[in-house]
């Protein structure tokens, strides 16, 4: 058998194989590369397991697998919220959360997480939830018992005893604080391997105040640098990326000169701290969003009024302070805070982000490619599992039925919403 037949036949059955295995066929009109901005036309998407197996010509598709047909829609990958909280429902900020137990804020996640995937986020990393209800819910949705975003979990906040995230409602006598408390570098190295042992994917801690904490400075810094480099060492140590809560300056350049991984909130940030962003390549994850929901609806959903007084002093400069980040070139990842606003418009934030600086193209990277990035969640093949539709990533990807580069709002209400290769019901 001369050498030409040999080749013929090997891929015959090559291709033979590929053709058994592929389990859906996607078939785009338009396919945004995230990384370009460029679109492929009239692609179609190979999936085996639910992972981008090739992508190919429309008209090199193999035969015989389920097809979706988007050769209509314009497509971009499943976006990432970088900053949520399924557990935490938008209606019992404030004392009335007091009666909410663990168990009940799980099973509360569950209609949360499907109103997120419903919106087009099928990824998203939970920043915080009491008693790892978050961890019991991102088990759930992997082991197919109910429908939600692939979940990358922070558990317990890592704060100090009276900062943002301890509990700071009742007066002494009940002596009452949070799960995540923890002072002194001892306490926080051991505080991330609890976090870890239960089940943490990822670190969250508090470096200043907070909006929505009683009793807390929402300038004022939390932690010292000790304190914050062991946190971040240790979780580093142990293959975790770190956020930190950080709306004051002080606490910003901290934990950014300690080596955290992404500045949460972001909103008194200088033109200082931009630099030293940039220098160590640390993402900023600024919730632009949410502000119009805390002083339109925080009242009637029990947000305390110091927190509505906070909220005044911080929106409008958290968004300036955004455009300047933009302008500088740091590196910026989507987060929304989702759990403080109704879960599953998740999306109004993309327009906010173009109206304060990005273009179109920005705001989908922060919420597909930069985000992935930032969570370095990988493959055997070192290859990105989410923010990508790339070979080797999951088959997550979002159509809508117009150009996103040209309406972006269209991607608040997704046509389709795909996760490992089959459509969202």
């Amino acid at each position: 058998m001369k050498l030409t037949q040999v080749s013929v036949l090997l891929a015959g059955l090559f291709s033979t194989v590929v053709v058994a295995q592929v389990e859906q066929v996607i078939q785009v009109g338009h396919l945004l590369d995230v990384r370009t901005g460029n679109y492929q036309k009239n692609k179609a998407i190979l999936v085996e397991a639910g992972r981008i197996s090739a992508i190919v010509d429309a008209d090199q598709a193999p035969k015989g697998a389920q097809l979706v047909d988007l050769s209509q829609h314009y497509v971009v990958p499943g976006l990432i919220d970088m900053h949520v909280h399924l557990t935490s429902d938008p209606q019992k900020h404030g004392y009335r959360g007091l009666v909410e137990t663990p168990t009940r804020e799980a099973i509360f996640g569950v209609s949360a997480a499907k109103a997120t995937l419903n919106a087009g986020f099928t990824t998203v990393r939970n920043l915080g939830a009491a008693g790892y209800a978050d961890v019991s819910l991102r088990d759930a949705i992997n082991d197919g018992e109910i429908q939600g975003p692939r979940m990358r979990v922070a558990a317990n906040t890592i704060c100090i005893t009276g900062g943002h995230c301890d509990n700071n409602l009742l007066p002494h006598i009940y002596n009452s604080r949070s799960a995540g408390v923890a002072n002194g570098p001892d306490e926080v190295r051991s505080k991330v391997r609890e976090n870890i042992k239960y089940g943490a994917d990822v670190i969250k801690f508090a470096a200043t105040g907070g909006v929505m904490s009683k009793n807390t400075d929402v300038n004022a810094s939390q932690y010292n640098f000790d304190e914050m480099k062991a946190l971040i060492d240790e979780a580093h140590d142990r293959g975790r990326i770190v956020a930190a809560h950080a709306h004051g300056l002080q606490g910003i350049k901290r934990a950014i000169a300690a080596g955290v991984d992404s500045i949460e909130h972001g909103s008194f940030i200088d033109d200082e701290a931009i630099k030293l962003a940039k220098k160590h390549g640390t993402y900023l994850v600024m919730d632009v969003y949410v502000s119009d929901f805390i002083l339109s609806e925080g009242e009637k959903a029990g947000i305390l009024p110091e927190s509505l007084a906070k909220e005044k002093t911080v929106g409008l400069l958290q968004r300036q302070n955004f455009q300047k980040a933009v302008k500088a070139g740091v590196k910026m990842a989507y987060g929304t805070d989702a759990g403080v606003y109704t879960h599953g418009l998740n999306g109004r934030q993309l327009a906010y982000m173009v109206q304060w600086g990005m273009t179109p193209l920005q705001a989908i990277q922060a919420a597909t490619v930069n985000a992935g990035t930032l969570l370095n969640w990988k493959n055997e093949q070192g290859q990105h599992n989410v923010g990508v539709l790339e070979v080797g990533a999951y088959a997550d990807l979002v159509a809508v039925p117009v150009d996103p580069l040209t309406q972006i709002k269209a991607l608040e209400q997704p046509a389709m919403v795909v996760k490992s290769g089959q459509p969202v019901l």
